[in-house]
């Protein structure tokens, strides 16, 4: 799996989780950080925890696995290293304190388009 198609992935786990304002910053080129952030907040800890714990979930069916994993118990910022693609999950006062948009500036940023809400049960 290529890094966009990773950073996809991820976003579309997070949107399934009911994330909000989930960015993908394309990094190519900029530095050798990674190829991309996958940036995006949920409403409480509980949800920080289930946005990654989702990312995680969809990357290992692909045999994708994080190098890292950092946040999770605190559920303010959680953070995943998959390496060419880092994946930032923030309550909304960290995320506008860190500000890692503003910190990549001029890099491109791409917005997903939400996902398709799962079919009703049975």
């Amino acid at each position: 799996m290529t890094p966009l198609q990773l950073s996809r992935l991820l976003a579309d786990a997070a949107l399934s989780r009911k994330a909000r304002s989930v960015v993908r910053i394309d990094l190519r080129g900029k530095t050798t950080l990674a190829d991309f952030f996958v940036i995006c907040e949920g409403d409480t800890d509980r949800q920080v925890r289930a946005i990654a714990g989702e990312m995680s979930e969809l990357a290992a069916r692909s045999g994708i696995h994080p190098l890292s994993r950092a946040g999770l118990e605190e559920g303010s910022w959680a953070c995943l290293d998959f390496d060419s693609v880092v994946a930032h999950v923030f309550l909304p006062g960290e995320r506008a304190y860190y500000d890692l948009e503003g910190l990549w500036g001029p890099a491109r940023r791409v917005r997903p388009k939400r996902v398709a809400p799962a079919p009703a049960g049975p």
